[in-house]
């Protein structure tokens, strides 16, 4: 029996829509922080004169109540969210059981630094269900 993932579950990731110019991605973080809400992990992409920024955050219902007390265009997505072992293959083990039981990943972000013992791994899967089976 291959090992349990210590840590997969369930997220919310939000994406906010915004203007491709200096100081927007700033506003949208200062307003989450003003709020005591922490981001744990976030993604940013651009667009034709847009960008929009993927998060995860500890405290998803307070920050859709700040991000649309302050008009900002977002939406909810389920994702995948995984605390792994800061280890080479760490992520490569969780993906290949994904594969294996016939997930499709259809985006992911990450990041930990050299000195901690984990990381937060975010992924959005085609069948969140079939995911969490896979790496309990």
């Amino acid at each position: 029996m291959t090992a349990t993932i210590p840590a997969a579950r369930q997220g919310r990731q939000l994406c906010v829509f915004l203007d491709d110019r200096p100081g927007t991605l700033g506003r949208v973080c200062e307003r989450l922080g003003a709020a005591s809400i922490n981001i744990q992990a976030l993604s940013l992409a651009e667009g034709s004169g847009h960008g929009y920024v993927r998060m995860v955050v500890d405290q998803p219902d307070a920050a859709v109540a700040r991000l649309k007390e302050a008009g900002d265009l977002f939406f909810e997505k389920d994702v995948l969210v995984l605390e792994l072992e800061n280890r080479p293959g760490a992520l490569g083990a969780a993906a290949a059981r994904l594969g294996a039981a016939g997930v499709n990943i259809e985006y992911a972000y990450c990041a930990a630094g050299s000195g901690v013992r984990s990381g937060m791994v975010v992924l959005r899967v085609d069948d969140l269900a079939k995911a969490l089976k896979a790496l309990a």
